[in-house]
C-alpha cells in the first residue's frame, strides 16, 4: 500500500489539521471532527447538517460554506459519525430557524442521525427535520443498507437546498424541496478497480483486469454484477440505461453529474461524460446543467457514477445560485 498518510491511525485527525490550514473560511473542531463554517449564516434562517465516513471527498465537508451546508460530522474512513457528533455539530448551527439533516441511506448513519436528532430535540428543543437520500439504482439491498443506497443525488441535493435555506424558506419548505430532489435523483456507478481502505492495507475486493463492477457502492460493496472490460461508449449504456428505466426524465430539465470515483483522471471522465450526453440526447431528454469532477468519491477507486436529476424551472434556479465551498464554488 502507497499513500500519503503518517499512519492509517492518524489519517482522519491529519486531514482535518490540513483542511484547518488550508481553509480560513472554514473551523474545524478537532475534538469531535466538526467542519463549520467560520462565519455563520444569519439567524433566522433553516441551517443544514449532514456528514458521513471519510474517504468520499469533498463529500461532505468540502461542502461546507455559503450556498450550501452549515457543518459536516466527519467519521472514520467508511464509518458513520457518532450521534454525539450530530448533537453538538446541531446545536452549534441553529440559526433559530431549525436544521436539517442530510443523511445518505446507510445503516449506520441513518441509526446514528436519527438518534441525534432525538438528542438534540430533548436537550435543547431545537427543531430537526430529516431527509435520508436513497438514489442508488444499481441494487435495492447491500451489506450497508436496507433500501437504496445514497449517493450522488446527495450533492445536487445539498446545492439546491442549501441554496433554499439561503434565501429564507422555513424548514418545513427546505425540506420538501429536499424529499423533491431525493424522488426526483436516481444514480448509478462503474468500479474498474477496488479501493483501498489505509486501516485495511490491501484492495477491499479483487477486480481482475479484464473486468468490471457495474452498480458498485462509494465503500465497495458489490453491485448488479461482474462483466467483461468495454469502451466508454459501452459502459456508459450500461450505467444510463437503468437509471432511465427506473424513472421518466422526458418533458422536464435536468441535472446530470458525471462523477469520478477518485482514481479515474479526467480526461476519462469528460469521455464518459461525452458518451452519457449522447445516450440522453437520444432518449429525448434535456440536460439544462452539467457537473463533471469528483464530488462523492471511494478513495483510490477508479470508476465513474452517473446522476440525472429530473428538474424544474425552481431547482434550477436554486442550483444557479451563488455557491462558496472548498469543493463547489460559482456566482461568487
Amino acid at each position: 500500500m502507497k499513500k500519503l498518510i503518517n499512519s492509517p491511525e492518524t489519517v482522519l485527525a491529519d486531514s482535518l489539521a490540513g483542511v484547518a490550514a488550508a481553509h480560513p473560511g472554514l473551523r474545524v473542531d478537532h475534538a469531535n471532527r466538526i467542519i463549520y463554517r467560520a462565519t455563520p449564516k444569519a439567524a433566522g434562517k433553516v441551517a443544514l447538517l449532514s456528514g458521513g465516513g471519510t474517504g468520499h471527498e469533498p463529500l461532505h465537508g468540502g461542502f461546507v460554506g455559503e450556498g450550501m451546508l452549515d457543518a459536516a460530522c466527519a467519521g472514520a474512513i467508511f464509518t458513520s459519525p457518532t450521534p454525539d457528533q450530530m448533537l453538538e455539530a446541531t446545536k452549534v448551527v441553529d440559526r433559530g430557524a431549525g436544521v436539517l439533516h442530510i443523511v445518505k441511506n446507510y445503516t449506520g448513519d441513518v441509526m446514528n442521525f436519527e438518534i441525534g436528532a432525538e438528542l438534540a430535540a430533548a436537550e435543547t428543543g431545537i427543531t430537526v427535520a430529516v431527509v435520508v437520500v436513497n438514489d442508488d439504482v444499481a441494487v435495492e439491498d447491500s451489506s450497508f443498507t436496507a433500501g437504496r443506497r445514497g449517493v450522488g443525488t446527495t450533492v445536487l441535493l445539498e446545492k439546491i437546498v442549501g441554496a433554499a435555506a439561503e434565501e429564507g424558506r422555513d424548514l418545513e419548505a427546505v425540506a420538501a424541496v429536499a424529499r423533491q430532489v431525493n424522488e426526483s435523483g436516481r444514480s448509478m456507478g462503474v468500479a474498474l478497480t477496488s479501493c483501498t481502505v489505509p486501516s485495511a492495507g490491501k484492495p477491499t475486493f479483487e477486480l481482475p483486469e479484464d473486468e468490471m463492477e457495474i452498480g458498485v457502492g462509494i465503500h465497495g460493496e458489490p453491485g448488479r454484477r461482474r462483466v467483461p472490460l468495454a469502451g466508454a461508449a459501452e459502459v456508459a449504456r450500461q450505467l444510463v440505461e437503468p437509471i432511465l428505466a427506473d424513472l421518466d426524465f422526458t418533458g422536464a430539465p435536468t441535472i446530470v453529474m458525471l462523477n469520478g470515483l477518485g482514481g479515474t483522471p479526467l480526461i476519462e471522465l469528460y469521455v464518459m461524460y461525452a458518451e452519457v450526453a449522447k445516450l440522453l440526447d437520444a432518449a429525448g431528454i434535456t440536460v439544462a446543467r452539467s457537473l463533471v469532477g469528483n464530488y462523492i468519491t471511494a478513495l483510490d477507486m477508479a470508476g465513474c457514477s452517473v446522476t440525472v436529476l429530473r428538474a424544474d424551472e425552481d431547482l434550477i434556479r436554486l442550483w444557479d445560485a451563488p455557491v462558496s465551498t472548498t469543493g463547489m464554488r460559482w456566482g461568487i
